[in-house]
Protein backbone atom coordinates (compact mmCIF):
# COMPACT_ATOMS: atom_id res chain seq x y z
CA UNK A 1 0.00 0.00 0.00
CA UNK A 2 1.51 3.42 -1.48
CA UNK A 3 -0.04 6.35 0.24
CA UNK A 4 0.34 9.72 -1.70
CA UNK A 5 -0.18 12.66 -0.44
CA UNK A 6 0.59 16.87 -1.31
CA UNK A 7 0.91 19.47 1.45
CA UNK A 8 -0.44 22.97 -0.16
CA UNK A 9 0.05 26.34 2.09
CA UNK A 10 2.59 28.29 -0.63
CA UNK A 11 0.16 30.50 -1.74
CA UNK A 12 -0.60 31.76 1.69
CA UNK A 13 2.78 31.25 2.76
CA UNK A 14 3.56 33.73 -0.11
CA UNK A 15 0.53 36.26 0.91
CA UNK A 16 1.71 36.33 4.56
CA UNK A 17 5.56 36.56 4.31
CA UNK A 18 6.32 37.57 0.88
CA UNK A 19 3.80 40.41 -0.48
CA UNK A 20 2.19 38.53 -2.86
CA UNK A 21 4.48 38.34 -5.94
CA UNK A 22 2.20 37.25 -8.76
CA UNK A 23 5.22 35.49 -10.84
CA UNK A 24 5.22 33.22 -7.86
CA UNK A 25 1.64 31.84 -7.72
CA UNK A 26 2.18 31.84 -11.25
CA UNK A 27 4.66 29.12 -10.52
CA UNK A 28 2.48 27.74 -7.98
CA UNK A 29 -0.60 27.17 -10.85
CA UNK A 30 1.86 25.83 -13.18
CA UNK A 31 3.27 23.22 -10.68
CA UNK A 32 0.08 22.09 -8.96
CA UNK A 33 -1.52 22.02 -12.92
CA UNK A 34 0.65 19.86 -13.99
CA UNK A 35 0.73 17.33 -10.62
CA UNK A 36 -3.27 17.09 -11.45
CA UNK A 37 -2.79 16.53 -15.08
CA UNK A 38 -0.09 13.48 -14.08
CA UNK A 39 -2.51 11.95 -11.70
CA UNK A 40 -5.05 11.91 -14.14
CA UNK A 41 -2.75 10.31 -16.65
CA UNK A 42 -1.93 7.47 -13.68
CA UNK A 43 -5.59 7.13 -12.49
CA UNK A 44 -4.34 7.87 -9.33
CA UNK A 45 -6.58 9.86 -6.19
CA UNK A 46 -4.36 11.66 -3.71
CA UNK A 47 -4.42 13.55 -0.55
CA UNK A 48 -3.85 16.74 -0.18
CA UNK A 49 -3.21 18.59 3.21
CA UNK A 50 -4.37 21.79 2.49
CA UNK A 51 -4.10 25.04 5.27
CA UNK A 52 -7.50 26.50 6.49
CA UNK A 53 -6.36 30.31 5.19
CA UNK A 54 -5.89 28.95 1.70
CA UNK A 55 -10.19 28.28 1.77
CA UNK A 56 -10.13 31.91 2.59
CA UNK A 57 -7.64 33.53 0.47
CA UNK A 58 -7.52 31.28 -2.89
CA UNK A 59 -10.43 29.30 -2.64
CA UNK A 60 -9.97 28.48 -5.95
CA UNK A 61 -7.31 26.45 -5.68
CA UNK A 62 -9.05 24.13 -3.49
CA UNK A 63 -11.47 23.85 -5.66
CA UNK A 64 -9.91 22.88 -8.50
CA UNK A 65 -7.81 20.56 -6.23
CA UNK A 66 -10.90 18.86 -4.95
CA UNK A 67 -12.72 19.29 -8.43
CA UNK A 68 -10.17 16.65 -10.58
CA UNK A 69 -11.14 13.97 -7.93
CA UNK A 70 -8.70 14.63 -4.68
CA UNK A 71 -9.32 13.98 -0.74
CA UNK A 72 -8.74 17.21 0.71
CA UNK A 73 -7.38 16.81 4.33
CA UNK A 74 -6.50 19.51 6.89
CA UNK A 75 -2.76 21.84 7.39
CA UNK A 76 -3.24 23.85 10.12
CA UNK A 77 -4.77 27.26 9.91
CA UNK A 78 -1.58 29.18 9.11
CA UNK A 79 0.84 26.88 9.00
CA UNK A 80 2.06 27.35 12.51
CA UNK A 81 3.72 24.26 14.13
CA UNK A 82 1.53 22.51 16.59
CA UNK A 83 4.60 22.26 19.23
CA UNK A 84 4.55 26.26 19.58
CA UNK A 85 1.01 26.21 20.22
CA UNK A 86 -1.02 25.61 23.74
CA UNK A 87 -3.81 23.16 23.76
CA UNK A 88 -6.61 26.26 23.18
CA UNK A 89 -4.29 27.47 20.23
CA UNK A 90 -4.45 24.17 18.75
CA UNK A 91 -8.31 24.00 19.32
CA UNK A 92 -9.26 27.51 17.68
CA UNK A 93 -6.39 26.74 15.10
CA UNK A 94 -7.88 23.67 13.82
CA UNK A 95 -11.89 24.56 14.18
CA UNK A 96 -11.03 27.19 12.21
CA UNK A 97 -9.20 25.79 9.08
CA UNK A 98 -11.53 22.79 9.07
CA UNK A 99 -14.58 25.32 9.16
CA UNK A 100 -12.84 27.14 6.28
CA UNK A 101 -12.13 24.40 3.96
CA UNK A 102 -15.43 22.68 4.94
CA UNK A 103 -17.29 25.92 3.36
CA UNK A 104 -14.88 25.87 0.75
CA UNK A 105 -15.77 22.18 -0.50
CA UNK A 106 -18.68 21.67 0.52
CA UNK A 107 -17.97 18.59 2.71
CA UNK A 108 -16.14 17.10 6.03
CA UNK A 109 -13.16 17.27 6.59
CA UNK A 110 -11.54 14.36 8.22
CA UNK A 111 -7.92 13.98 7.95
CA UNK A 112 -5.10 16.07 8.98
CA UNK A 113 -1.43 16.85 9.14
CA UNK A 114 0.11 18.95 11.46
CA UNK A 115 2.87 21.21 9.61
CA UNK A 116 6.50 20.04 9.75
CA UNK A 117 4.74 16.98 11.49
CA UNK A 118 5.07 19.28 14.85
CA UNK A 119 3.01 16.40 17.39
CA UNK A 120 5.33 14.43 19.60
CA UNK A 121 5.95 13.29 22.75
CA UNK A 122 5.67 16.67 24.56
CA UNK A 123 2.12 17.85 23.12
CA UNK A 124 0.57 14.37 22.52
CA UNK A 125 -2.63 15.67 23.61
CA UNK A 126 -3.17 17.41 19.92
CA UNK A 127 -4.22 13.85 18.96
CA UNK A 128 -7.42 14.59 21.49
CA UNK A 129 -7.91 17.99 20.39
CA UNK A 130 -7.89 16.39 16.44
CA UNK A 131 -10.81 14.08 17.45
CA UNK A 132 -12.92 17.01 19.48
CA UNK A 133 -12.55 19.29 16.40
CA UNK A 134 -13.91 16.01 14.11
CA UNK A 135 -10.91 14.62 12.64
CA UNK A 136 -10.62 10.94 12.47
CA UNK A 137 -7.29 10.34 10.28
CA UNK A 138 -3.96 11.62 10.82
CA UNK A 139 -0.75 11.63 9.10
CA UNK A 140 1.13 13.40 11.65
CA UNK A 141 3.76 11.11 12.94
CA UNK A 142 7.02 11.26 11.80
CA UNK A 143 8.57 8.57 14.33
CA UNK A 144 11.97 9.37 14.31
CA UNK A 145 13.81 13.14 15.29
CA UNK A 146 13.66 15.98 13.24
CA UNK A 147 13.85 19.93 13.23
CA UNK A 148 10.61 20.98 14.11
CA UNK A 149 9.06 17.65 15.31
CA UNK A 150 9.63 14.26 15.40
CA UNK A 151 8.35 11.64 17.48
CA UNK A 152 10.96 8.51 17.40
CA UNK A 153 8.97 7.08 20.82
CA UNK A 154 6.10 6.67 18.65
CA UNK A 155 6.59 2.87 18.25
CA UNK A 156 5.03 2.00 15.08
CA UNK A 157 5.41 2.81 11.26
CA UNK A 158 2.36 0.73 9.84
CA UNK A 159 -1.11 2.59 10.37
CA UNK A 160 -2.12 2.59 13.98
CA UNK A 161 -5.40 3.05 16.07
CA UNK A 162 -4.63 6.45 18.39
CA UNK A 163 -7.11 6.10 21.49
CA UNK A 164 -8.08 9.48 22.85
CA UNK A 165 -10.87 10.74 25.53
CA UNK A 166 -12.32 12.30 22.53
CA UNK A 167 -12.83 9.16 19.85
CA UNK A 168 -10.41 7.56 17.98
CA UNK A 169 -7.72 8.79 15.19
CA UNK A 170 -6.31 6.50 12.61
CA UNK A 171 -2.83 7.14 12.10
CA UNK A 172 -0.38 6.98 9.39
CA UNK A 173 3.01 7.37 10.35
CA UNK A 174 5.71 7.89 7.90
CA UNK A 175 7.96 5.23 6.93
CA UNK A 176 11.41 5.09 7.98
CA UNK A 177 14.79 3.33 6.75
CA UNK A 178 17.28 2.21 9.72
CA UNK A 179 20.51 3.62 7.60
CA UNK A 180 23.94 3.70 9.66
CA UNK A 181 22.44 3.42 13.29
CA UNK A 182 19.72 5.98 12.44
CA UNK A 183 15.83 5.76 11.68
CA UNK A 184 15.86 8.27 8.23
CA UNK A 185 12.68 9.17 6.41
CA UNK A 186 13.12 8.69 2.58
CA UNK A 187 9.59 9.10 1.01
CA UNK A 188 8.79 13.03 0.90
CA UNK A 189 10.16 16.50 1.43
CA UNK A 190 13.92 16.66 1.35
CA UNK A 191 14.73 13.36 2.34
CA UNK A 192 13.49 12.90 -1.07
CA UNK A 193 15.05 15.34 -2.54
CA UNK A 194 18.65 14.16 -1.16
CA UNK A 195 18.22 10.18 -2.20
CA UNK A 196 18.13 8.71 -5.04
CA UNK A 197 15.40 7.89 -6.73
CA UNK A 198 16.45 4.05 -7.14
CA UNK A 199 17.10 4.03 -3.06
CA UNK A 200 13.51 5.01 -2.40
CA UNK A 201 11.67 3.07 -5.03
CA UNK A 202 14.00 0.09 -2.99
CA UNK A 203 12.89 1.23 0.21
CA UNK A 204 9.11 1.13 -0.79
CA UNK A 205 9.30 -2.42 -2.01
CA UNK A 206 10.61 -3.26 1.14
CA UNK A 207 7.56 -2.53 3.08
CA UNK A 208 3.67 -3.36 2.98
CA UNK A 209 2.83 0.37 3.72
CA UNK A 210 4.46 3.59 2.57
CA UNK A 211 3.22 7.11 2.55
CA UNK A 212 4.65 9.67 0.40
CA UNK A 213 4.69 13.58 1.04
CA UNK A 214 5.17 16.45 -1.57
CA UNK A 215 5.71 20.20 -0.97
CA UNK A 216 5.02 22.15 -4.30
CA UNK A 217 7.55 24.62 -3.00
CA UNK A 218 10.15 21.71 -3.07
CA UNK A 219 9.77 21.03 -6.95
CA UNK A 220 10.68 24.66 -7.52
CA UNK A 221 14.25 25.53 -8.19
CA UNK A 222 14.90 28.48 -6.53
CA UNK A 223 16.58 31.52 -6.68
CA UNK A 224 15.48 32.84 -3.21
CA UNK A 225 17.81 34.15 -0.79
CA UNK A 226 19.04 33.18 2.33
CA UNK A 227 16.05 34.60 5.31
CA UNK A 228 17.07 37.64 7.22
CA UNK A 229 17.39 37.18 10.88
CA UNK A 230 13.95 38.89 11.33
CA UNK A 231 12.12 36.49 8.63
CA UNK A 232 13.81 33.66 9.89
CA UNK A 233 12.33 34.07 13.54
CA UNK A 234 9.03 35.26 12.46
CA UNK A 235 8.55 32.25 10.40
CA UNK A 236 9.78 29.52 12.24
CA UNK A 237 9.56 30.76 15.95
CA UNK A 238 13.03 30.58 16.99
CA UNK A 239 16.29 31.93 17.02
CA UNK A 240 17.92 33.62 13.31
CA UNK A 241 21.28 32.54 14.42
CA UNK A 242 23.68 32.77 11.01
CA UNK A 243 24.41 28.98 11.34
CA UNK A 244 20.31 28.08 11.79
CA UNK A 245 19.78 30.24 8.39
CA UNK A 246 22.46 28.69 6.53
CA UNK A 247 21.47 25.10 7.27
CA UNK A 248 17.51 25.72 6.35
CA UNK A 249 18.75 27.53 3.41
CA UNK A 250 20.64 24.15 2.37
CA UNK A 251 17.85 22.09 3.53
CA UNK A 252 15.31 24.02 1.53
CA UNK A 253 17.43 24.21 -1.46
CA UNK A 254 19.03 20.57 -1.71
CA UNK A 255 17.78 18.36 -4.98
CA UNK A 256 15.24 20.98 -6.15
CA UNK A 257 16.61 20.96 -9.73
CA UNK A 258 15.66 17.24 -10.12
CA UNK A 259 12.76 16.59 -8.16
CA UNK A 260 9.81 17.86 -10.18
CA UNK A 261 11.11 14.84 -12.38
CA UNK A 262 12.13 12.39 -9.82
CA UNK A 263 8.34 12.53 -8.11
CA UNK A 264 6.78 11.81 -11.56
CA UNK A 265 9.14 8.82 -12.12
CA UNK A 266 8.04 7.70 -8.73
CA UNK A 267 4.22 8.53 -9.73
CA UNK A 268 4.79 6.76 -12.73
CA UNK A 269 6.48 3.89 -11.62
CA UNK A 270 4.33 3.22 -8.53
CA UNK A 271 0.65 1.98 -7.71
CA UNK A 272 -0.48 5.11 -5.37
CA UNK A 273 -4.09 5.47 -3.47
CA UNK A 274 -5.67 8.21 -1.00
CA UNK A 275 -5.93 8.11 2.08
CA UNK A 276 -9.97 7.18 2.36
CA UNK A 277 -8.78 4.55 -0.31
CA UNK A 278 -6.24 3.05 2.30
CA UNK A 279 -9.03 3.46 5.44
CA UNK A 280 -11.62 1.32 2.90
CA UNK A 281 -8.70 -1.36 2.28
CA UNK A 282 -7.32 -1.90 6.11
CA UNK A 283 -8.80 -4.31 8.96
CA UNK A 284 -8.67 -1.94 11.81
CA UNK A 285 -9.92 -4.44 13.89
CA UNK A 286 -6.57 -5.99 13.49
CA UNK A 287 -4.59 -2.56 13.59
CA UNK A 288 -1.81 -2.01 16.46
CA UNK A 289 -3.66 0.64 19.00
CA UNK A 290 -1.73 3.03 21.47
CA UNK A 291 -3.59 4.88 24.09
CA UNK A 292 -2.69 8.35 24.72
Amino acid sequence: MNILSFDIEEWYIERAFNGGRQEQYDAFDKYLEGILDLLDEQKTQATFFVVGKMAECFPQVVKRIQGRGHDIGCHSNTHTWLNKMTREEVYQDTRQAVDSLEQCIGKKVKSYRAPAFSIGKSNQWAFEVLAQCGIECDASVFPATRDFGGFPDFGNQVPTLISTGAGDIKEFPIATAHILGKDIAFSGGGYFRFFPLWFVTGQMKKRDYNICYFHIEDLIPSSEKMMTRAEYEDYFKESGTLLNRYKRHLKSNLGKKTALDRMNQLIRSQRFISIPQAISQIDWTAAPRIVI
